[in-house]
């Protein structure tokens, strides 16, 4: 059975777009982080714009986010990308000579609806910036705002334990250059430079 994986794809795009502010990215170099074709990223894209989610200026390479990631829910992203089309879908090719096959689908359509509404309800409260949280912690990377001076004399405060820092300034981006030199975040594995702590 195929499913579908927009949603994803689509929260990838714009999460990896958060990720990068002000870089020009092309539908290749997105397409290369989901590990698919270009044409697709330019769909979802497009699908996107169409909802308000992106700015972009057609045929330039710096597509940016339309509202900030805490103003982009999950839901957002699923209307855009799905429309209106529910998340459980019923077999509508059953035998209608059978009992069952008729009204097994008429006893499951008021569950498929529970499920609907309580999924839209938990999606519609989970942000891109919730997403792009919980990405920065499963890979490791932590902000350290406010830091300043040498980066050398920074880590080997951090190592000592006394790094002072503010926890209540807030970067969009882990700051160093992607795809340039040794590094390259395509994979997003950026575990060989200091964004880790």
């Amino acid at each position: 059975m195929k499913y579908s994986t927009k949603l994803s794809d689509a929260v990838h795009v714009l999460a990896f777009l958060a990720l990068h502010p002000g870089t020009a990215l092309t539908s290749e170099r997105i397409a290369e982080s989901v590990q698919t074709n270009p044409a697709y990223i330019r769909q979802l894209m497009s699908a996107l714009r169409r909802a308000g989610l992106l700015a972009s200026v057609k045929g330039h390479p710096r597509a940016a986010l339309a509202r900030e990631p805490g103003g982009i829910s999950l839901l957002d992203v699923y209307r855009a990308i799905e429309g209106d089309k529910p998340i459980l879908h019923q077999d509508t090719h059953t035998n209608p000579d059978c009992g069952v096959g008729v009204n097994i689908q008429l006893a499951l359509r008021d569950y498929y609806d529970e499920v609907q509404r309580a999924a839209e309800d938990r999606m519609s409260a989970i942000t891109l910036q919730d997403i792009i949280d919980t990405y920065r912690q499963k890979a490791g990377i932590r902000l350290y705002g406010g830091v300043q001076g040498a980066a050398d004399e920074a880590v080997a405060a951090l190592l000592a334990g006394t790094l002072g820092y503010d926890a209540n300034v807030h970067c969009g981006h882990h700051d160093h250059e992607h795809g340039t030199g040794a590094h390259s975040c395509g994979g997003h594995t950026c575990g060989e430079h200091s964004c880790h702590g």
